[in-house]
């Protein structure tokens, strides 16, 4: 999967009407109207690092779920809400914030760079120590995200577009 990732914190309602949301159609509209309403305050960018991270942050595979609780759920966790495979939409409930929230805190530089070292395939074309650093830019911003969400008891959806 290519593309760039963001996370959305949502508040529990926007999150019940994702989830109510009939088809793949109706669910687009509802990740293009936050991307047109941008809040850089509810919003983080992880760009093309979402994948890495997700691997670094489970058990090293790119997949939907994988992985343990509560940081499998960070990225590409279990509640996948788009069936086709030009993007990705990922919920996370408002009580499951909480605890990703607190996870990703445990995840330091030195623990995520050991999971980089271990989990990020030797062939990967930007694998070195420029790809590690924007990572960790984009995990503080990614933590930072959740840890709004969880005081403010918002869900957090990920998108990406392929």
């Amino acid at each position: 999967m290519t593309g760039r990732g963001v996370h959305f914190a949502i508040t529990a309602e926007q999150a019940q009407v994702l989830l109510a949301a009939t088809d793949d159609a109706a669910r687009r509209a509802i990740i293009d109207e936050l991307e047109d309403a941008w809040d850089a305050d509810n919003a983080a960018e992880s760009d093309d690092t979402w994948g890495v991270m997700h691997r670094c942050l489970t058990d090293g595979q790119l997949g939907r779920g994988n992985g343990e609780f509560p940081l499998s759920h960070a990225v590409l966790g279990p509640r996948q809400l788009h069936a086709g495979d030009e993007c990705v939409i990922s919920l996370v409930l408002p009580e499951e914030v909480i605890e990703v929230a607190h996870a990703l805190e445990l995840a330091t530089a030195v623990w995520m760079t050991a999971r980089y070292d271990h989990y990020v395939p030797a062939d990967h074309v930007d694998r070195g120590p420029r790809d590690l650093a924007y990572l960790l830019t984009n995990l503080d911003d990614v933590r930072d995200l959740y840890r709004k969400a969880a005081v403010r008891g918002r869900a957090v959806v990920f998108t990406v577009e392929r």
